[in-house]
């Protein structure tokens, strides 16, 4: 059979069949190179292949959509403390004439993030026309369009509420457990009694029983930026409660379930704090990286020493937590800096010292996590707390620094007050320690949960070659003990 060219433009050099072939054998393994390579096949032969070379890029395009919509919760997973995560329960305690009350618990069960001021904000959007008729200690930040209601109007009448926790103050008959703390919540591994914040909000236009009511969907945690990615909910067994004496069990009419993970791929495109290093046995002072956080505040930053550093109004927060950073390199919000200190017989000892270059923000109930294989051997930690994190039962090489209760918790604005330090005593293993290769400096550092910037390897401070300077000592000692003999010889 004679293969006849279709009509149009006829192949050129570039485009001949084998090319053709060969650029395409990536994604097809299945097509005969015959039916490129012969020029007796038939259309119908040409026609068969290509529709395979068809379904298999179909499924080629596929698993790289399936990539990057995967790509984001991979990001949200966090090695250092795998099963982290802030679970939002609600309750349904009691049915009404057109809806529920229900008591909304959000739990922060990560070891070492928690949500510092201005605190936590909640959305999601109703699955039908349900309104909020009320809530206890939280609000919602716009009421919406209320007019269609005569008489008793409802506190929120929006698709999509978003919640804020009150503020401390609120008169102690209208308080609520876990309540009332301006959306700062600790996390579970620094103090686990106040890792938790509730509400009660009473729902109406909804359903009345556990048929007939909707789940809210879509829902949103800032924490209090971005970073944070909320599942479906889901409705779990009902929370059994103990009453006061510990007599009698009651439990909830409806539960359902929302979890939320971090990423700080999703929270900012750049790291929020940066590491320096230095040591006794090297004079030179390894910086933060040029530019670690991105140098795109640095047209509008504040010198130290200048005249509005000292300015009336300069730690005022913005509604947009805009930072306003001191002028540096590196220009980042937070400088950790990791000190090789002393070196004892059995012993050596780190100072570590944490500085904020923000002056429109403080840190409440800060936390500095360390990973380093000498940790699993702290034995004094001097003016930080410490709590080894182990997520991994194997390996014992991560630890949690925080502030001292009513101490050093606080992380005060930039400016002489703005630092908190502390230091380390650590027993040495002789089968691992050694000064040399950087070996003595961290190998990962996360401040608040996300982690900083550290300097490149080759520009650790490096311990000083002895060797030539030990040789020369030695001859001198030698030739010094000669001379000596000689003498009284």
């Amino acid at each position: 059979m004679k293969y006849e060219q279709p009509v149009g433009k006829p192949f050129s050099k570039q485009y001949s069949s084998a090319n053709i072939y060969f650029s395409l054998s990536f994604f097809s393994s299945s097509i005969n190179a015959n039916t490129f390579l012969s020029p007796l096949c038939s259309c119908q032969e040409l026609g068969t292949s290509l529709n395979i070379l068809k379904q298999e890029m179909k499924s080629i395009c596929g698993l790289v959509v399936l990539f990057f919509v995967m790509l984001p919760h991979a990001a949200a997973y966090d090695p250092l403390d795998p099963t982290g995560n802030i679970t939002i329960k609600w309750d349904v305690v009691s049915w009404t004439a057109d809806g529920y009350v229900a008591s909304v618990t959000m739990s922060n069960f990560q070891m070492y993030r928690s949500i510092v001021s201005p605190g936590w904000t909640l959305g999601w959007q109703w699955a039908k026309k349900e309104v909020i008729w009320s809530m206890v200690v939280a609000q919602t930040t716009e009421q919406g369009d209320c007019s269609k209601f005569k008489g008793n109007v409802p506190h929120c009448c929006l698709r999509k509420p978003v919640v804020v926790d009150l503020l401390p103050g609120v008169p102690y008959n209208q308080q609520f457990s876990n309540c009332c703390k301006a959306g700062v919540v600790s996390a579970w591994g620094q103090d686990p009694s106040s890792s938790v914040s509730a509400f009660q909000v009473s729902v109406g236009v909804a359903g009345t029983s556990n048929k007939t009511v909707k789940l809210p969907m879509n829902f949103t945690l800032l924490g209090p930026g971005l970073g944070y990615t909320c599942g479906p909910a889901k409705v779990v067994p009902s929370t059994v409660y103990l009453t006061a004496d510990h007599r009698r069990k009651t439990q909830a009419l409806m539960t359902w379930n929302v979890t939320c993970t971090y990423s700080q791929f999703l929270a900012a495109k750049n790291p929020k704090c940066c590491v320096s290093f230095s040591s006794f046995y090297n004079q030179s002072i390894t910086p933060c990286p040029k530019c670690a956080c991105g140098c795109q505040n640095k047209n509008n930053c504040v010198v130290s020493d200048s005249k509005q550093a000292h300015k009336k109004g300069i730690n005022t927060p913005r509604k947009d937590n805009a930072p306003l950073l001191q002028c540096t390199h590196h220009m980042c919000p937070i400088r950790v800096h990791w000190h090789v200190k002393l070196n004892y017989k059995d012993y050596w000892r780190v100072k570590i010292a944490v500085t904020n270059f923000n002056y429109r923000m403080n840190y409440t109930q800060w936390t500095l996590v360390a990973q380093h294989p000498n940790l699993n051997a702290v034995t004094q930690v001097f003016s930080f707390d410490y709590k080894p994190l182990v997520p991994y039962e194997a390996i014992n090489d991560t630890g949690m620094f925080y502030g001292m209760k009513f101490y050093n918790d606080l992380l005060m604005e930039a400016g002489p007050q703005g630092n908190v330090q502390s230091e380390v005593l650590l027993r040495k293993n002789k089968d691992t320690f050694t000064f040399k290769h950087g070996w003595a400096f961290p190998r990962k550092v996360y401040f608040n949960g996300d982690e900083c910037l550290l300097p490149p390897p080759d520009a650790y401070p490096f311990l000083p070659n002895s060797a030539k300077v030990n040789s020369i000592t030695i001859s001198t000692m030698v030739v010094s003990a000669l001379l000596f003999l000689f003498i009284i010889s």
